[in-house]
């Protein structure tokens, strides 16, 4: 049978971050006795650190069974597969997400996936692939966790004690203009050490597309007093609200 028949039916997306449809079949819920195991994989050492630290922390109905940085790290280990998994979309592995999701979903675990670009392309191929979530990176991890439990069939009998990645102090106070998710992915692509050209190839759109989210980003900026005409200043504003 193929894997696909096994798979719920497509998530909604709801406010930037995808759940599972009131109507879909409820998952399976995990035996009183035990945590939920879950696994988490990100090739980035001190963010998959940091997300383990933190549900370690505030999240005893969850055990953090595995943490990998490639995926072959994850699929081979002798704890796989767990429950449920964290997957990162941009690992440096030519393994598409599709691969990923339908590999876990097999194997008789549930998949988030955690992104830093959210694209509709990109979150309609996770979702489609078997995905119960997809939530951008942005996200507090109290926001992932929630929907890690109501993927599980959980409820949130532990209250979440704080954000995951605070903001820097001096950004607090800052106002933070909205950004539409091409000109936010560009943002993110951009500040990462990203050129233009290379926003535009990874965004899938033409150079002069690229181009405008990244002058409209500025311009956002510049109306809320928070001036990044450089590419210094834009990373700054960049990694003040939090996109890098």
């Amino acid at each position: 049978m193929p894997v696909d028949d096994d798979l719920p039916p497509v998530p909604t997306v709801i406010g930037g971050s995808a759940r599972l449809p009131r109507t879909a079949p409820p998952a399976a819920r995990p035996s009183p006795q035990r945590a939920v195991r879950l696994a988490l994989l990100d090739d980035h050492e001190v963010l998959l650190d940091s997300m383990a630290s933190w549900l370690r922390s505030n999240a005893p109905d969850f055990d953090v069974t595995l943490t990998a940085t490639s995926w072959l790290e994850l699929v081979h280990s002798p704890a796989f597969p767990t429950d449920l998994v964290l997957i990162d979309v941009q690992l440096r592995e030519p393994v598409s997400i599709e691969a990923r999701v339908r590999t876990c979903r097999a194997a008789g675990a549930r998949v988030i996936v955690l992104t830093g670009l959210d694209t509709p392309d990109l979150r309609e191929r996770a979702l489609r692939a078997g995905a119960a979530g997809f939530i951008g990176k942005s996200r507090p991890l109290a926001d992932v966790l929630a929907v890690a439990r109501e993927v599980m069939g959980l409820t949130a009998e532990h209250p979440v004690q704080r954000d995951w990645r605070p903001l820097p102090r001096a950004a607090e106070q800052l106002q933070r203009p909205r950004l539409s998710l091409g000109e936010e992915a560009a943002l993110r692509l951009y500040a990462s050490g990203r050129s233009t050209n290379e926003v535009a190839a990874e965004m899938h759109v033409q150079f002069e597309t690229a181009k405008t989210y990244l002058r409209r980003v500025r311009e956002k900026y510049a109306r809320v007093s928070r001036p990044a005409s450089r590419k210094a200043e834009l990373i700054q504003r960049a990694t003040e609200d939090g996109y890098i």
